[in-house]
């Protein structure tokens, strides 16, 4: 590890290295600094199975943080008091280092004094967590999407996901089908009504933009006083569209349960929280969106649970081959789950579209 350390370039000296974190795609060490005028780093192997092509990814970081950070010091307060990541080159001015055994390596400044929460809580961290995502779009809105690479091909495209559940149902691990005939055909109910946000993106009728795409709670830093401060874990910075964003945000945040639970009469959505949420998004955003990107914004919590739902219950039918599980009913139990939430986003959705409207 303090080999790998040093292809970079750092200031100080290395005090020591401890794991960091618990991500489920890269391995994370924090690297403390034995010079107190230094700043400490974040070291992380990059997950080349999951992100084969280390070089677009760490491009795509590159140029969306530089950008961020000259956005950042020219906007007026408070909107400067947010932060980005910075990306260490190696010594040899490189974006990450490959080792020896064809690992890739990449390192950050570790940001001090900041927390992420994995479950939101509170309104005022609802609304402050949805600032910074909000600030990441806006930053944003004048870099051209077009530059980035697509690293994950299709990530929240609903009708390539479909596709793929089409053709596990049709041909299911033996024994699993009867197992999940109900949640099949719930997919099949659904899916015309929530195709709409992948069609409108397709056609052009809602812009596309520079997108997070794995708009998590725990991927946005805080402050001690829960201020939202910095947008984390830029892996999936793509090409999107807004929905991806705010939908992924209010899906993983404003539930009332998380997607392991099993008692679905647990599982619904909280309008509090939704509407703290949006208002601290739209606080710095409704100026930069269009008519179109707010009259279906209110649908974007259904359309990425939905498609975490197909993902789920294709994975079940598929044989359990790409997300790890604890038990053998694990991914259905987390399908069951997600598709309850989409019938709870769309049952609220005159709620959360007057929310939007009043934000």
């Amino acid at each position: 590890m303090i080999e790998v350390v040093r292809h970079f370039r750092l200031e100080g000296n290395i005090d020591r290295i401890e794991a960091f974190g618990g991500g489920h795609i890269n391995d994370t060490y924090r690297v403390f600094n034995g010079a107190a005028d230094s700043p400490d780093y974040l070291l992380q192997r990059v997950n080349d199975r999951v992100f084969p092509d280390v070089a677009g990814l760490m491009e795509n970081i590159a140029l969306v943080t530089d950008h961020l950070r000259g956005r950042i010091a020219r906007a007026p307060f408070p909107a400067n008091q947010q932060t980005t990541l910075f990306v260490v080159p190696t010594k040899d001015g490189a974006r990450f280092y490959r080792d020896q055994e064809g690992k890739y390596w990449r390192m950050f400044h570790f940001l001090s004094d900041l927390h992420v929460y994995d479950f939101i809580t509170t309104t005022r961290q609802a609304y402050e967590g949805a600032k910074s995502y909000g600030y990441f779009l806006r930053f944003l809105d004048d870099f051209p999407a077009g530059r980035l690479t697509e690293v994950i091909p299709g990530f929240h495209d609903l009708a390539r996901r479909l596709r793929a559940f089409q053709l596990a149902a049709n041909a299911p691990t033996s024994g699993r089908e009867p197992r999940c005939r109900t949640e099949v055909s719930l997919v099949s109910e659904l899916a015309e009504r929530l195709l709409v946000i992948d069609r409108l993106h397709k056609s052009g009728e809602i812009r596309q933009r520079v997108t997070h795409n794995d708009t998590k709670f725990n991927n946005v830093l805080l402050t001690p006083d829960d201020r939202g401060k910095c947008v984390i874990d830029l892996d999936t910075v793509m090409p999107g569209v807004v929905h991806f964003d705010f939908g992924d945000a209010v899906r993983s945040g404003i539930g009332t349960a998380g997607e392991d639970e099993a008692d679905l009469s647990l599982v619904t959505v909280d309008l509090e929280k939704f509407r703290a949420f949006s208002a601290g998004y739209l606080e710095v955003t409704r100026d930069v969106l269009s008519a179109t990107e707010l009259r279906y914004l209110g649908l974007s919590g259904a359309y990425m649970t939905f498609i975490m739902g197909v993902r789920f219950l294709t994975d079940f039918l598929s044989g359990d081959v790409y997300y790890k599980i604890s038990s053998p009913d694990h991914n259905l139990l987390r399908a069951r789950n997600q598709l309850r939430l989409t019938q709870e986003f769309l049952a609220r959705l005159p709620d959360l579209d007057g929310i939007i409207r009043s934000s």
